[in-house]
Formats: structure tokens, C-alpha cells, sequence
């Protein structure tokens, strides 16, 4: 099989693209996949370093303001489409994939002039402009969460698939537990939360935290909090100023990332986080209880749908980024970890909305419109 992937941007597009390019490499091992993004974006480290070759062209989000520098975009997405046309006429494949991001509307358009088979995985639970405005061209939408479905019209077809991703759920015995504990410099007793804001790191909740560790509120729970790289200094000197170490907080490990994300999401009792459409996902295969607190002017306002299709369950709090503060965090968390029978309650109910052998049904779907052609 000769596929094109098209991702860029974040890893939120660009990972989903990769895991079904090594699917499909599994399935077919002589396929030959290609992917096609910006020079801008995380797929311009994340795509090479998984193996695969990237083409990349010119594009980007268009705005309807009139301004000049939207005019010069605009000019330059449909040089990209050019671009998209020619990569797909030299390289002649059975499909086009989207996975997300400005790339896929210039992409899946090519494709579909040229009468390539196409097919769009949308993460989150209210689609983007690009899948909107997609829909009638693509042969199939595959959709992480079964809420995104109603809020697609005009599409060919439709299929509730869920999202891959590297986490999975991990049993570790009582001992292993208290050994990672150990190793954290974590008790055996207290819960433990899990916290962070996203690769980069997020202000508002860092705030938060670090007020939670200056009026010592956690006294009944430990926390393991990445604060993103670059703001890990930042709160370093904050804790300086106010004469503390930051390798000597109280019931807390600061670091910049966590590296065995795995591994600590299978160890937290709860996660407080962002909501990006990966995280939702990660969190539901866990079986998490969380809070989630989204990231506010982002298109659509799809982080705050994403963390319904959990709260909607009862497997999740939702904060507000405008309404979050210290010790109103505090007791949400507390409301939480104070009670362990309706944490456990929320862990369960956050497992209901796991989609089961993800990759498979994508290959599926694959199969059947590359057989169409």
C-alpha cells in the first residue's frame, strides 16, 4: 500500500498520524508511507525521528479578516495546494490520510481532485475548521469521541474509531508501587496527583500549584507536578524569593517534564491537567479520575467539549482557567482525594468512554476504501 499522511503542528496531530503509519507498516510491511507537513511545526522532529520521510509545502489557518498579512497566507495556502498536487501526482497513492492541523485542507483537497481515496481522523470533540470544511470530500471521517459525531454534517461517512496513543494501562503489584513511590521520594499512605500543563507547560495552573505548595495546602496529598521546561526556572526563582528550595517542597516533585509519562499516569490516584483531545484519551484508557482545567482561547472551544465528554460521565471536574486560583483547586482536589469511594467511582466511569483496539479499526477502515478504488 503507497499512503500519504498529512499531520502537523502539535504532537495532538502529528502522533495519531505516526501511530497509524506503523500500523499499517505492521499489517503490510513493504507499504511505502510518506508525510506531508510544514517547516513550522513538531512533525519536523517527530516524523524523522519515527522513520518516515517529510515532504513539506506552505500553509496555514485562514482568518476572515482582511488584513494583509491574511491575504499573503491565503496566497501562499493555495501555493501549497499546488504543492500537495504535485507531491500526490509523483508519488501515486492508493490513499490520502489526514490526521490535523492547516495541512490537511490544502492535502485532502489535492487527493480529492486527483480522485485519490480520502479519509480525516479528528481528535476532539467538537471537529475543526479543516474537517468541517472537509467533510463533503473525504470518503470517511474516523472521529476519537462518539460526541463528535453529531457535530459533522454533510459527511460520506462516519466511523467512531477513538484515538491511538502510546499510554496504555499498566497493573504494577503493591510492591512495584511502593518502589516507583520510593524511588519519587513519595509515602506509601498519601494520594497521589499528577499535574501538568501540556509539553510546554501552562501558566495559569503552574500559579496555582505553586500558591498550593506556599500556603502548604497538600498536607493530605502528594504531588508530582511538570512545571514545562521553559517555566521550570521561572518557578524556581519564585520559590527562592520566598527563601525555598525547589528540590525540598513539602509532599511535592518538581520537574521540568516527566519523561515516564506511562508510568506516572499508571501511578497517579488522580490527574489535573489540560484537556487536549490525547490527554482526554490517555486519561479514559487509565481509568483516571481528573480535573481538568482547559486552555482558553483555542478554536471552537474544543478543549472545554473535550473535558465534557468525561464530566458528562462523572469522571471528571471541570475548572475553569478564569476561575482558577490556589485554594479553589485546593478543594476540588480534596473533594476528590478526601473520598476515596467516589474516586475510585470516577476511575470506573472514566473507563467507559475507553475506545477498545483503536489501530485496528483504523486499518479497517483503510482497507475497505483503498478497496473502492
Amino acid at each position: 500500500m503507497k499512503v500519504i499522511i498529512a499531520a502537523a503542528g502539535t504532537g495532538g496531530h502529528i502522533n495519531p498520524g505516526i501511530a497509524i503509519a506503523n500500523k499499517i507498516k505492521q499489517e503490510e510491511p513493504k507499504s511505502e508511507i510518506i508525510f506531508i507537513g510544514t517547516n513550522r511545526g513538531l512533525e519536523n522532529d517527530l516524523v524523522p525521528r519515527a522513520g518516515y520521510e517529510l515532504k513539506t509545502i506552505d500553509a496555514y489557518g485562514l482568518s476572515k479578516k482582511l488584513t494583509i498579512e491574511n491575504l499573503k497566507n491565503m496566497i501562499k495556502t493555495l501555493q501549497g495546494y499546488s504543492e500537495a498536487k504535485k507531491i500526490i501526482k509523483e508519488f501515486e497513492p492508493d490513499i490520502v490520510i489526514g490526521t490535523g492541523g492547516y495541512i490537511c485542507g490544502a492535502t485532502i483537497s489535492a487527493g480529492h481532485k486527483l480522485n485519490i481515496p480520502t479519509l480525516l481522523h479528528e481528535s476532539n470533540a467538537f471537529p475543526g475548521k479543516a474537517v468541517k470544511m472537509l467533510a463533503k470530500k473525504a470518503d470517511c471521517i474516523l472521529v476519537s469521541f462518539e460526541d463528535a459525531i453529531s457535530r459533522i454534517k454533510n459527511a460520506k461517512k462516519i466511523v467512531y474509531t477513538g484515538t491511538p496513543t502510546k499510554i496504555t494501562k499498566k497493573e504494577y503489584s503493591k510492591e512495584e508501587q511502593e518502589k516507583m513511590k520510593q524511588r519519587i521520594g513519595f509515602t506509601k499512605e498519601s494520594p497521589i496527583l499528577l499535574i501538568f500543563g501540556g509539553s510546554q507547560g501552562a501558566q495559569a495552573i503552574n500559579e496555582a500549584i505553586l500558591g498550593i505548595a506556599k500556603k502548604n495546602l497538600n498536607k493530605e496529598y502528594q504531588i508530582m507536578w511538570a512545571t514545562g521546561p521553559k517555566q521550570y526556572d521561572i518557578i524556581k526563582e519564585k520559590f527562592e524569593n520566598e527563601n525555598l528550595n525547589i528540590n525540598h517542597i513539602h509532599n511535592m516533585k518538581i520537574v521540568p517534564y516527566i519523561y515516564n509519562m506511562e508510568e506516572m499516569m499508571n501511578l497517579a490516584d488522580v490527574i489535573v491537567a489540560r484537556s487536549g483531545a490525547m490527554t482526554i484519551t490517555e486519561i479514559a484508557n487509565l481509568g483516571k479520575p481528573s480535573i481538568l482545567i482547559p486552555l482558553p482561547n483555542v478554536s471552537n472551544d474544543h478543549q472545554l467539549y473535550n473535558a465534557k465528554v468525561l464530566e458528562k460521565v462523572g469522571a471528571a471536574k471541570i475548572m475553569l482557567n478564569k476561575d482558577l486560583t490556589d485554594e479553589k483547586l485546593d478543594l476540588e482536589i480534596k473533594n476528590i482525594v478526601l473520598y476515596p469511594q467516589q474516586m475510585k467511582k470516577m476511575g470506573i466511569n472514566a473507563s467507559k468512554i475507553e475506545a477498545k483496539n483503536v489501530e485496528h479499526k483504523i486499518y479497517q477502515e483503510i482497507k475497505k476504501i483503498v478497496k473502492m478504488k
